[in-house]
């Protein structure tokens, strides 16, 4: 005689209402299947996408916060906006910057580098060269290499007119955020390079012009890395 302990509170005996099926794991059919694995693999792209552009800024911002002031051949000053002759308030910054370390002997010479836009009457070298010698440096030690409308056109001008005079090392002088792609460039060009980046100017004046150099300059390494063409987006934290 079977005891009530052996039914189901329904009456039904374990094993028979229920059935040994109860736990057996739902089956996907092809679709199914395929898009977890799609839902998965996207999954897996987004975070690595996440980790590189995350580590990409992160190494921004390292780099940003070297100053080297280790003896080199030339400093190289990145060119910005300038206005019929005057710098604009970043490249003042720059060059302020490049005249403290000739003033330092970081280096027996500067080299200032740019072209001009459309409509400009000066090249950004040469409203820097024009700058620096009001500022004390000797015109004698002075290169303005009048060429390069962005960042690697620039890089590769510099470049080229150091190791046909036999130099290679450089210090790098532009933002904090820009060193680590002008650096980046330089190293790829053949330079022995290094950055001391200005500490003044609108690039650094508040967290908002931080933030925006960063993400700035992390979308344009990432675009270098990736296509070795620039990537120089437009600056708007204040010029």
């Amino acid at each position: 005689m079977n005891s009530t302990l052996d039914r189901d509170p329904y009456g039904d005996p374990y094993g028979e209402a229920h059935g040994d099926n109860e736990h057996e794991p739902e089956r996907l059919g092809f679709f199914g299947t395929l898009g977890r694995w799609t839902v998965r693999l996207v999954a897996g792209v987004v975070l690595m996408a996440l980790i590189v552009v995350g580590g990409t800024a992160v190494r921004v911002w390292q780099v940003a916060r070297i100053d080297d002031y280790s003896p080199a051949d030339a400093i190289v000053v990145l060119g910005a906006a300038q206005y019929s002759g005057t710098p604009s308030t970043v490249f003042e910054a720059r060059l302020s910057q490049a005249a403290s370390l000739y003033e330092q002997g970081v280096a027996p010479e500067v080299v200032t580098v740019g072209g001009k836009q459309e409509g400009d009457l000066y090249t950004e070298a040469a409203s820097g060269r024009n700058y620096l010698i009001e500022q004390g440096v000797p015109a004698e030690d002075i290169v303005a290499v009048e060429q390069g409308s962005d960042t690697l056109e620039s890089i590769e001008a510099v470049s080229e007119l150091l190791l046909a005079r036999g130099l290679s090392s450089v210090v790098l002088v532009s933002d904090p955020w820009h060193s680590l792609r002008t650096r980046t460039m330089a190293r790829d060009a053949g330079l022995d390079a290094w950055t001391a980046p200005t500490r003044t100017g609108p690039a650094v004046y508040t967290r908002e012009s931080q933030a925006h150099g960063i993400a700035r300059e992390t979308g344009a390494l990432l675009w270098y890395q990736l296509t070795h063409f620039t990537a120089d987006f437009a600056y708007t934290a204040g010029q």
